[in-house]
């Protein structure tokens, strides 16, 4: 059976590799993660195709960089004409289901910061014109009430789709409609105006009254247990994505997770005075958090002391936790429902969170390890021995992997790399890889919104940045932390050159290529 497994996949937001018991962490326990690690492969060494949620996803669905599928920046969505290898599984005659977040169009209905006067542009506004989406935005077709929407598949290969919309107090989708179906009065738990008392201080520390039965990741795991319920007697194959949203910010464990760890049990990371030539914008950011600017004003990243760096690990390990017995539970179901046995299990993360690296939190258009390195475990039937892999891959390379493991074959344009031969031991399969990030706004110490490029090999990471002579170069062999910036001294110009050169071929590799020409000329 297994030359047509099940495909159980299971996503976190915003999750850093390290953030795991079986990736080495001292204080936080996941023993149901662990366990598909004990039985598969676990990766050391894999990173996004971009730090933020909706290009790694739409680069997850469909094997390509930002770049070319278009959803360069958070507030993009990507193109219906876009090949996901959910729908080749789907072709291939596997049952689809998207069961959590998806977010491949926007969910919030809030315009995005304008980079040009609509004034200036004439009746056609774009390069590339696209025929609006049937679904344009994930949020705006379910609204925060009961009313029951059906939301319109084949949603980009998905047959079934369980929405999960936003974060935390934030959460919207068909999860509003079950949460009123299970308690009427459910948004008012979702309230931070009704808030328990708790004496954390770090922002976005939000402890609601919600039992954990009725929060978001109780949402995903019932609709999980109930999809395998489903296609327990089928002739077919499933692939079900399980997406939670998170530990993802807002910071709101709900019941016993809010204070099942204590602050004091984390480490801090070395923070921004131990950095060795840091870059203007991290300067500038310093200066911010001296001056005292109040983070609830800022966009997304910001920096924090070392007590309220602690209070948020505490509180993102509870919600780590209870993904982890989530997780736990619904593989019990797996395998008491006789599927186990011929279904392949993944868990990664769609990127990772700064949590207190150079006193950071959150993410941003900086792409320092805690952000872009990410966990991934592939637990297989064919061979569930337990393995490391100090590789590199990328999550471009999740798609062509699954197409083959399917027994499908794959799309023209596919940038990723099937990790088949990392799964056995025989690779690599790269020497190198590259990361993009696209800024849709001015934040975190720019001028302009950022748009980044850097390479990444065994042993450095070089980072440009668009439009600016300051840049970054890390020895990883040396500085695991990435503290010591060697971007411009003399000694390493040459090392600096040569990688230079690197990341400028794999964009030339890496530029698009589909239409496939169909004619000499």
């Amino acid at each position: 059976m297994t030359d047509r497994p099940n495909i159980l996949f299971f996503i976190t937001d915003q999750q850093r590799a390290d953030w795991l018991g079986c990736y080495g962490h001292p204080v936080l326990k996941t023993p149901n993660i662990d366990s598909i690690a004990a039985a598969g492969t676990r990766f050391d060494e894999f990173y996004v195709a971009s730090p933020v949620c909706m290009p790694n996803r739409a680069s997850l669905m469909t094997g390509r960089f930002p770049s070319v599928h278009g959803l360069r920046s958070n507030g993009c969505y990507l193109q219906q004409n876009a090949t996901t290898f959910v729908e080749v599984l789907a072709e291939a005659g596997y049952q689809t289901a998207g069961l959590g977040k998806s977010h491949l169009q926007p969910f919030t209905g809030i315009d995005a910061e304008s980079r040009v006067d609509r004034d200036t542009l004439g009746t056609f506004e774009e390069a590339v014109r696209v025929e609006a989406p049937t679904f344009a935005e994930e949020q705006a077709h379910l609204t925060r009430t009961n009313q029951q929407n059906p939301f319109p598949t084949p949603y980009y290969g998905f047959q079934t789709i369980e929405m999960l919309t936003a974060h935390g107090f934030k959460s919207g989708g068909h999860y509003i409609q079950w949460l009123l179906e299970q308690d009427p009065d459910g948004l008012e738990l979702l309230s931070p105006k009704n808030q328990l008392d708790h004496n954390y201080s770090c922002p976005q520390a939000v402890r609601l009254p919600i039992p954990e039965a009725l929060y978001p990741t109780s949402y995903v795991k019932e609709k999980a247990l109930q999809y395998l319920d489903k296609t327990k007697d089928s002739n077919q194959p499933f692939f079900a994505f399980v997406s939670f949203n998170d530990p993802h910010h807002p910071f709101n464990p709900p019941g016993k997770y809010w204070d099942m760890y204590n602050p004091q049990d984390f480490e801090v990371p070395p923070d921004y005075d131990q950095l060795i030539n840091p870059m203007p914008p991290m300067q500038r950011v310093r200066e911010q958090y001296l001056a005292g600017v109040d983070p609830k004003t800022m966009e997304t990243v910001f920096m924090a002391p070392p007590h309220e760096i602690q209070q948020a690990m505490a509180l993102t390990a509870g919600l780590i936790t209870m993904i982890d017995d989530a997780i736990g539970e619904v593989i019990q179901k797996l395998k008491s429902t006789g599927q186990y046995e011929n279904t392949i299990i993944i868990f990664t993360s769609d990127h990772g969170d700064y949590l207190g690296d150079h006193s950071l939190m959150l993410k941003g258009a900086v792409p320092y390890r805690g952000i872009t390195r990410v966990p991934f475990i592939w637990s297989d039937p064919a061979d569930r021995k337990a393995r490391h892999c100090g590789e590199l891959a990328s999550t471009l390379d999740i798609a062509p992997s699954l197409i083959d493991r399917a027994g499908a074959k794959p799309y023209w344009g596919i940038q990723g790399k099937n990790i088949k031969p990392l799964l056995t031991g025989n690779g690599p399969i790269r020497d190198q890889l590259m990361v993009e990030y696209e800024d849709g706004m001015v934040r975190f110490g720019f001028d302009e919104p950022a748009v980044v490029r850097s390479l990444v090999t065994k042993q450095y990471r070089l980072t440009l940045y668009r439009g600016q002579t300051f840049g970054e170069l890390y020895d990883l062999r040396n500085d695991i932390r990435e503290q010591n910036n060697l971007f411009g001294k003399q000694e390493y110009a040459a090392v600096q050159a040569e990688l230079t050169e690197k990341l400028a071929q794999e964009l030339i590799h890496n530029c698009e290529t589909s239409p496939r020409a169909t004619r000499r000329a």
